[in-house]
């Protein structure tokens, strides 16, 4: 898949269905472990003063179009995106796919007891699906240990990991070569929306691309996360498509 590089950050040009099909297709593979980072405005700033997150972006098998952000941006960059693939909606899609084709899931993240009762929501509406674990845990080294064996006993072939940016993606890369699961996916606030802690914006609100706007009335502390997408915007519109030059010099490029 031809990417398309947004502040040097590589985005992969998927669909819901071609995501699910590359997972399909790396699950049967089972040569090595596949890592998919769902990426937003947010990720993409961060990286430009975390050169570690971002060689693990650009090493990452599928970086998905999450953000509004980069969907517009890949248009005004006339590189268009055909959708956004969010983790929110993703994750139902893959439960999905999963009940179907037998694939194993651990859900590992969020506050305790959360990925426990996303767990029970998306069992409920797929009866098939066999989710083998769920942990709350930490991305601390000090947890790494015992996570990592949970993990591998469990014989799940998909991990989602519910961390927030950028401790899932740097924790997914790290432990990559210990995880013995096929698909490793960072998924941000996901089980707090399917276990219903954390209500999701009105369809309106998601369709017009401003549901981080519901997310800051119900959430005002983020206002300080929410100064990303303004750095954002003018990054993109001065850079396009090259990293800004904090990030270039840290590259040496």
């Amino acid at each position: 898949m031809k990417t398309v590089s947004i502040l040097g950050v590589p985005i992969h040009p998927h669909t819901y269905d071609s995501w699910l099909d590359h997972i399909a297709t790396w699950i049967q593979a089972a040569d090595r472990l596949y890592h998919v980072c769902t990426v937003n405005p947010e990720f993409v700033i961060i990286a430009q003063s975390d050169p570690g997150f971002y060689r693990v972006l650009c090493q990452a098998d599928a970086c998905l179009a999450d953000g509004t952000g980069l969907f517009l941006a890949s248009r005004w960059l006339k590189r268009p995106l055909p959708s956004r693939v969010t983790g929110s909606d993703g994750v139902p899609k893959l439960a999905e796919r999963a009940a179907h084709e037998g694939w194993r899931l651990f859900l590992l993240g969020a506050a305790s007891g959360v990925a426990d009762q996303a767990a029970a929501k998306l069992q409920v509406v797929h009866p098939a699906l066999q989710i083998v674990g769920t942990y709350a845990g930490s991305p601390a080294d000090t947890e790494a240990e015992a996570i990592l064996a949970m993990v591998n006993a469990s014989g799940a072939d998909v991990l989602l990991v519910a961390y927030g940016a950028p401790k899932q993606d740097l924790w997914i890369a790290q432990h990559r070569d210990q995880l013995q699961v096929k698909v490793a996916m960072g998924v941000g606030g996901s089980f707090d929306f399917i276990a219903g802690v954390i209500p999701r914006a009105p369809r309106w609100m998601r369709r017009l691309g401003i549901e981080w706007l519901f997310r800051l009335l119900r959430q005002p502390s983020r206002w300080r996360r929410m100064l990303r997408l303004p750095t954002f915007v003018l990054a993109v519109l001065r850079y396009g498509e090259h990293p800004t030059p904090k990030l270039s010099k840290h590259l040496n490029i």
